[in-house]
């Protein structure tokens, strides 16, 4: 036994750990003191007893001293909500860090720190997703604050995931549609609590009413106050208050330091790709068998976009949200330059018309992935990319219709500026500071995991679209040499775009890695 002169050890301490009850047999002792077999009373003290007023909204609140990771919330949304095999509106992660403690005897020592949460939608105040959605798919209750997800008007384009810094939405490949969380509205339109916050034994969660207004000026400083190692708030400004009384600590989510890549997104990649590919072979082009060809790879890309849609039959409502969501944007303008090129085969039209609505329809390709606030997908660099392939592709098919020299000289300087803006990149991997940002993990992940795929990148490029057009431009080669620089420079490019997809690594929720 420990005398009041001794210290305590970590043994002793987990030992009295050990003899505490857990979260559950508390919750078990609590349901035989009373009778009722769901609680209604108790768990009546977890949710607001009225509604929202004018200026407020339901919200979340977790206390994270009390959440002990048994993942009940979990369960409970999946089975009431009849979620698919591995579908998941909430999720339980941690996050890791150290903390001195000072020792009885003098000194201090460093002490391990787990901290366990839980998470969901965040119904947030200005929510990503529904702003982003073409099909004006979600909706927020004027009077719960509730975002709510219609099922019925998706068409799966899952661009309300990649706008959502909270990676809330899921996909459900089932169904061909993305589904969330509603807070269980139903069930606090009649007074029961969500099925997280009834399920928890820790009473971990429960449902509050929150200012609008007061959650905006909480958030809306530079410092994330909300949750350690997680997205800036200051875009969506997330409702879910977490609090807690532990020592303040800098806590890490697992793999902070050790980023994996992204989904590649195939269909995208092709689609933009050949897109972009048929934009600039209309412009740059003086055959009108260039311009067949532009065309043809041009309505290739809009056909690859629909692979990547879980409900293509619905592809024609894409351009509905064309007040707030780029995606919609780039519908319409990627229409509107095909029917133009179409129209420029049968009819004189000015090259200056395809250069000017060409341009917009990259501009909204770049803002559709700006505007999900990635750093590696910023408009600094996403539009010189962009507009670097329209170029280097649009000159490669020249170069193959009508070989000249400036052409092949003009190629070559496209293609080494379009590399040193892609590589420019890597500079952050070098940084000595302990906090890793997006350029960091998307730079440490093209010298690590990607590092063969961007050697590949480098060689195709260069071999395609700096020596070959040289030697045309200074006749060391054979003009039908032109045909392979062309070849490289598409396969090249299609290995830029797969890195631009795969590389990017956003700030995550504890619990989506």
């Amino acid at each position: 036994m420990l005398t009041a002169e001794q210290p305590e050890t970590l043994v002793d301490a987990l030992l009295a750990e050990q003899r505490t009850l857990t979260a559950v047999e508390k919750f078990s002792q609590l349901h035989q003191r009373h009778q009722g077999p769901l609680l209604e009373t108790h768990y009546r003290n977890l949710i607001p007893l009225s509604a929202p007023r004018p200026g407020e909204q339901y919200a979340f609140e977790v206390d994270l001293d009390k959440c002990s990771g048994c993942k009940a919330c979990v369960s409970a949304c999946h089975s009431l909500n009849g979620l698919d095999d591995g579908e998941t509106w909430r999720e339980v992660g941690a996050l890791f860090g150290e903390r001195l403690v000072r020792k009885p005897e003098g000194g201090n020592r460093v002490v391990p720190i787990q901290q366990t949460v839980t998470t969901a939608c965040h119904h947030c105040i200005d929510p990503a997703c529904l702003e982003g959605c073409p099909v004006l798919a979600y909706d927020k209750d004027p009077v719960t604050g509730i975002v709510r997800h219609l099922g019925d008007q998706c068409i799966g384009c899952g661009y309300c995931v990649m706008k959502c810094p909270y990676e809330v939405p899921k996909f459900s490949a089932k169904r061909g549609i993305v589904r969330k969380c509603d807070m269980c509205h139903d069930r606090l339109a009649v007074g029961e609590a969500p099925a997280c916050v009834q399920a928890c034994p820790s009473e971990a969660i429960r449902i509050t009413l929150t200012q609008k207004n007061a959650v905006k000026i909480r958030l809306s400083v530079k410092e994330n106050v909300w949750l350690h190692d997680s997205p800036q708030p200051d875009y969506t400004f997330p409702t879910t208050r977490y609090i807690s009384t532990k020592p303040d600590a800098d806590l890490r989510s697992p793999d902070h330091f050790s980023p994996r890549p992204a989904p590649a997104h195939w269909p995208l990649i092709l689609m933009l790709i050949l897109t972009q590919a048929g934009i600039g072979g209309s412009v740059v082009s003086s055959p009108n068998k260039q311009r067949v060809f532009a065309l043809a790879l041009f309505i290739a890309g809009i056909v690859a976009s629909a692979f990547h849609l879980g409900q293509p039959a619905k592809a024609w409502r894409a351009w509905l949200g064309w007040r707030t969501s780029w995606l919609s944007r780039e519908v319409v303008a990627l229409s509107a330059f095909g029917a133009v090129a179409g129209l420029a085969l049968a009819a004189h039209i000015s090259i200056l018309w395809l250069a000017i609505i060409g341009m917009a329809a990259l501009i909204a390709q770049t803002m559709v992935y700006a505007d999900t606030r990635r750093d590696f997908w910023r408009i600094g660099s996403t539009f010189p990319r962009f507009l670097g392939t329209a170029a280097v592709l649009g000159l490669a098919l020249n170069l193959c219709f009508a070989r000249n020299t400036t052409n092949a000289f003009a190629l070559s300087f496209v293609t080494l500026c379009k590399l040193a803006a892609e590589i420019a990149v890597l500079k952050h991997a070098d940084s000595d500071d302990d906090h890793w940002t997006q350029l960091r993990r998307a730079a440490a992940l093209q010298r690590g995991q990607l590092r063969l795929v961007l050697s590949a990148r480098l060689l195709f490029a260069i071999s395609g679209g700096v020596l070959i057009p040289f030697s045309l431009a200074v006749r060391a080669v054979a003009p039908d040499m032109a045909m392979l620089g062309c070849a490289l420079c598409f396969g090249g490019e299609l290995l830029e775009r797969y890195l631009f997809f795969v590389s990017v690594a956003p700030d995550k929720m504890p619990g989506n890695t």
